[in-house]
């Protein structure tokens, strides 16, 4: 069996699904869901097949773990962890609407939305989710399993750690980090550097408290980003 499963059943995974059919040529095989209830439905019309280890009997099918939110932004990265896939498995989701250099790099997993713009020399890791109407400018580095939701804008030379979650239409000074495992409120201005594990909000941008254990429980693991992973090829 070819085509493309999507792991995860919710707002994310449909997004997902409906940019691989507006890019076309790639068959949608389904959603995988842990959730019992969703078995043998269908979400806007594409079937949930089972729970999520059903990768493993789908062998020759391309995969994207596309489940996350807000109050637990680290759930992708266990997700990933638990499937145990080689990189080769993963594909890329590039909605046809998106604007990506031939400069940039996007790893195996990712899933850019429509109208995002990657503008010159920006590397995105694995398993990254760019949201509607997100602009990352040039020599940006986005790590593994962040999430920049949508109307985000990055300033050149912005890095952002593994596993961070920027909040819808925040704004990131250029040549600023944004610490791993850090969530970043809706609409702030981050004017400076965001350590790690921490949750920062307003405008200008604050600490407002540590980041939930969740996330606090991947940053005590101390993982690389783009570590060994070899760059997936686009399925749109």
């Amino acid at each position: 069996m070819n085509g493309l499963m999507i792991v995860g059943a919710g707002g994310f995974a449909r997004e997902t699904a409906q940019a691989v059919r507006d890019a076309g040529g790639t068959e949608l095989l389904g959603h995988l869901d842990d959730n019992a209830a969703l078995h043998g439905t269908e979400v806007d019309g594409v079937p949930v097949l089972g729970g999520c280890d059903l990768v493993h009997d789908l062998s020759r099918a391309r995969v994207v773990v596309c489940v996350g939110n807000p109050g637990d932004y680290a759930s992708r990265a266990r997700l990933v962890a638990r499937l145990g896939l080689p990189a080769d498995r993963y594909a890329t989701v590039v909605h046809p609407t998106a604007s990506v250099s031939r400069t940039s790099e996007i790893g195996p997993g990712s899933v850019l939305l429509a109208h995002c713009a990657l503008t010159a020399a920006v590397r995105v890791g694995a398993h990254v989710a760019v949201m509607p109407q997100a602009v990352l400018t040039h020599d940006d580095v986005v790590g593994d399993c962040a999430t920049i939701a949508s109307g985000v804008r990055l300033g050149g030379g912005v890095r952002v750690e593994r596993g961070a979650y920027l909040g819808s239409g925040s704004l990131i000074r250029e040549a600023t980090t944004v610490g791993a495992w850090s969530l970043i409120g809706m609409g702030s201005a981050v004017l400076g550097d965001v350590p790690p594990g921490e949750v920062w909000a307003g405008s200008p941008a604050r600490r407002l408290r540590a980041a939930d254990p969740p996330a606090l429980d991947q940053l005590a693991r101390g993982e690389s980003d783009f570590a060994t992973h070899a760059l997936g090829g686009p399925v749109t």
